[in-house]
């Protein structure tokens, strides 16, 4: 699976002279945890997140009074925090192609501690893969599985060839003409539908 196949577009983005407020009602809306921001030439220069919305955004309460032994109690800072995105944005920011494989986008998002990705074609955003994505493609259901697996083989050797059984994201497929080359194909193609975790190809001789 590509990032192709499971990435969102298009793809809600800002430029760094909007506001802090109108990117956060654009989070709020959609459900997204991070927006790319994009400049006057809608290059990729920076990710906004829920982070970066929230840092030191929120005055102490005044009714609150601390403990006399909690440590390090923060101030409230004289400079009011930046209003723009421009002002709190992540930047430089990397994006990923296309054609990136799902488990090194996972990698890099476990590895970095993001929550997504942008995926860009050169310097410009052409979708964005977000960890909901990746949770949304294992939830899917075995049945939807099994029939886009179908589908995409369907097209290929035609609907009558293959026999499609699909357990846990896991898929198995026979192929009743028994060719080498063809396995190989089928399970490329059955690895790009979103939800596959396993692919095993056999032909009919040596099914099971």
């Amino acid at each position: 699976m590509q990032a192709r196949d499971i990435m969102s577009s298009p793809v809600v983005t800002v430029t760094p002279d909007m506001t802090v407020k109108y990117a956060a009602n654009l989070l709020s809306a959609h459900g997204f945890t991070a927006l790319p921001v994009l400049d006057a030439d809608g290059r990729l220069i920076g990710v906004v997140t829920e982070a970066d919305l929230v840092r030191d955004r929120f005055p102490r309460d005044a009714r609150y009074r601390p403990a006399e032994d909690t440590p390090g109690e923060d101030t409230v800072a004289d400079v009011p925090p930046a209003g723009t995105v421009g002002g709190v944005m992540t930047t430089p920011v990397v994006g990923m192609g296309a054609g990136t494989d799902v488990v090194d986008l996972v990698r890099v998002l476990l590895e970095d501690r993001i929550r997504s990705m942008p995926i860009v074609d050169g310097a410009h955003v052409v979708g964005i893969v977000t960890r909901r994505d990746l949770v949304q493609a294992l939830a899917r259901d075995d049945e939807v599985i099994s029939a886009d697996v179908r589908h995409q083989l369907a097209i290929y050797g035609g609907p009558a060839r293959w026999t499609v059984e699909v357990h846990g994201g896991a898929v198995e497929v026979v192929d009743a003409f028994d060719d080498e080359t063809d396995r190989h194909v089928a399970t490329v193609l059955a690895q790009a539908v979103p939800g596959v975790t396993a692919v095993r190809v056999t032909g009919t001789s040596t099914a099971g």
